[in-house]
């Protein structure tokens, strides 16, 4: 299944690529997500394509998308659904709220009240939603992807610690360069390309079964825990982390780690793919000292510490490879 799987994964990111210009980073971090069975965090100003790129990879998944616009004064049941009385049967229907989809974007995550946010953890940690006493199972594959402005302040209520720790990933959504930028204006001002259908949900749960079998290293299965324990390490009355990456992180980064290898056509897990994933999966899950804050230091800069200090380990790919088919 590695190499169809890699194919089929190839084909789709070309559509979604034939649609969104730039953004290699997040459309493949979008993927790698959905592989691994995760929720992922687009974090960026209006405009860099976050709606489009989740709309553009439910369409060529094959799947349903739902947008939820988060608002001050949304309701929980706007969410998962409610009851409806029936006056004609005298009875309560049970009446799904859009949260029923494939792929659930929820757009400005930040912009709802607290109530509105832990209304998604259920259905992002059980999948599936409890309306009335009934529980109803969401589709599969499910994936919920959520965007929030960094540049407001006013009218947002941040994502509490627990609940950033429920998304696999965090991903920052950069602004277009130049080049891009002029790209964007030709291909998308007049007429818009349309991506082709490449996946269909039952395709994708095969694609997702062939990740959890990419083939991980002990030697590269102990650097990824290093890394998140080296940020509990951090953690101190003195130093800049108060509360270090928990054991989700690490089985996160694992996960993660053979979602992208797959998506770049191997069936084993390289360090480089932890390397290059240890942001998106460790970044958003430390919570720094208020001394940290206070001095200006991010959670971007102490996860830079932490890869410089947990050395890689010294495998070469070939034999990785060897023993992968061993």
């Amino acid at each position: 299944m590695t190499a169809t799987g890699g194919k089929l994964l190839e084909e789709a990111l070309f559509e979604v690529k034939r649609v969104i210009v730039g953004q290699d980073r997040m459309v493949e971090r979008m993927f790698t997500a959905v592989l691994a069975r995760g929720h992922c965090l687009l974090e960026g100003v209006p405009g860099v394509a976050k709606t489009l790129a989740a709309k553009t990879l439910a369409h060529v998944a094959g799947g349903h998308f739902a947008r939820l616009q988060f608002t001050p004064d949304l309701v929980p049941s706007d969410i998962t659904g409610t009851r409806i009385y029936r006056p004609s049967r005298e009875t309560f229907d049970i009446e799904p709220g859009p949260v029923m989809a494939h792929v659930v974007l929820a757009d400005e995550i930040n912009r709802a009240p607290a109530k509105v946010q832990s209304a998604l953890l259920e259905v992002m940690g059980e999948h599936q939603v409890s309306i009335g006493g009934t529980t109803l199972s969401v589709p599969e594959p499910f994936l919920v992807l959520a965007t929030q402005n960094p540049i407001e302040s006013e009218g947002v209520y941040q994502l509490p610690e627990a609940q950033r720790d429920r998304f696999l990933l965090k991903v920052e959504v950069p602004a277009p360069t130049e080049s891009e930028e002029l790209a964007i204006l030709y291909r998308m001002s007049v007429d818009p390309p349309r991506p082709r259908r490449v996946l269909t949900p039952d395709t994708l749960i095969a694609l997702q079964r062939a990740a959890d079998e990419v083939f991980v290293h002990h030697a590269v299965a102990e650097y990824a825990v290093r890394l998140v324990l080296t940020t509990r390490e951090l953690a101190g009355p003195t130093g800049p982390v108060a509360h270090g990456a928990g054991p989700r992180a690490t089985l996160g980064l694992v996960a993660a780690a053979r979602a992208l290898a797959l998506l770049r056509g191997r069936g084993y897990v390289l360090p480089e793919d932890v390397h290059d994933l240890t942001h998106e999966v460790v970044a958003h899950r430390l919570v720094l000292s208020f001394d940290a804050l206070a001095d200006g230091i991010t959670a971007a800069r102490i996860v830079d510490q932490v890869l410089a200090a947990v050395e890689q380990p010294r495998i070469s790919p070939r034999r990785v490879a060897e023993e992968s088919v061993a």
